[in-house]
């Protein structure tokens, strides 16, 4: 039933606990595929090891130089035979009920296309269910993806809690190579725009914050505009009232270091110059629209000071205790 990718670009450190949380899912009826994405730390080495070890037909390793995560999972769905294809990230892993609570989902929700559940966040070795926009009460589904997004941030789709129809991932013709970063949100919206979302209020997969930041595409890198979902065209929904609003979320939220540091000036300030602003908070009218860059600028350095001692005090207060 389910196709399993999971793309691999050195992260040896967490890998056997992704491939772990997959073989002992509670529902059988899937293959793994694992894409090494051109790995140097020895992580395809681990898998090779599991994978003779659990000496299965359906679990397999596919080899391919460098090219990013976006053809990664690409890559993976075209050696994929099953009707649903999920993905899960090499240094993430699902509670072992996943894959039969999805299949429920599916099953009572046979209109949608592409089904979503709830994560925990892995931050300092605590897990935090996150905080998906949906009522209280609600435990499963067809959602409005834009309005459910766009109420706390957190996405209700993600490259560790979704399954996809593969003939829907295939006709919109998987992630974008170029982006590199958004690319899952690029897909899940194409996809949600076109076709009905269930989700189930439930944190079944488990998003691993702990990892370096060096590993992680959130980190302090700033993108070019080709690699940023913010800076693609979504002009063909421009008219709809809910995706405006969610689109603006996300760009008054991510955009600041870009404005800031005048990375693709151009880009930012015609994103900018379309917002409504009184849909949004007083906040971001002071940042973008009344502050002198120079003063926003020192602002965020004193906001960054005050973090950084705010969390040296906490450790220290901790330590004594």
């Amino acid at each position: 039933m389910f196709s399993i990718i999971i793309p691999l670009y050195n992260k040896a450190k967490y890998i056997e606990k992704a491939i772990y949380s997959v073989v002992n899912q509670s529902f059988k009826d899937f293959e793994l595929i694992i894409v090494n994405d051109g790995s140097f730390d020895g992580g395809e080495l681990i898998v090779s090891g599991l994978l003779k070890k659990y000496d299965n037909k359906d679990y397999r390793l596919v080899n391919q130089l460098n090219q990013g995560v976006s053809l990664a999972r690409n890559n993976g769905v075209k050696f994929a035979k099953f009707e649903y294809v999920v993905f899960l990230d090499a240094d993430d892993w699902w509670e072992p009920t996943f894959l039969e609570e999805m299949k429920v989902l599916i099953d009572k929700y046979p209109q949608a296309r592409i089904f979503g559940c709830g994560f925990y966040k892995i931050r300092n070795g605590n897990k935090i269910v996150a905080n998906i926009g949906v009522e209280e009460g609600f435990k499963d589904g067809l959602i409005n993806y834009c309005k459910v997004y766009s109420k706390t941030l957190w996405m209700p789709l993600t490259s560790i809690s979704t399954i996809i129809k593969k003939d829907v991932f295939i006709s919109e013709e998987g992630f974008k190579p170029r982006l590199k970063l958004g690319e899952d949100f690029d897909l899940w919206i194409r996809i949600a725009m076109k076709y009905p979302v269930a989700f189930l209020n439930k944190p079944l997969a488990n998003y691993n914050q702990d990892v370096e930041l060096e590993n992680r595409a959130v980190g302090g890198r700033l993108y070019n505009a080709d690699e940023h979902m913010l800076f693609s065209d979504y002009s063909i929904w421009e008219n709809n009232a809910d995706f405006v609003f969610l689109f603006e979320r996300l760009a008054v939220y991510s955009l600041l270091p870009y404005y800031l540091r005048n990375k693709n000036t151009e880009q930012v300030d015609k994103i900018l110059g379309l917002i409504h602003w009184n849909n949004h908070t007083f906040k971001y009218r002071l940042y973008y629209r009344i502050l002198p860059k120079s003063l926003l600028r020192a602002w965020m350095f004193l906001l960054k000071i005050g973090s950084v001692i705010k969390k040296i005090f906490l450790k220290r207060c901790l330590f004594i205790i």
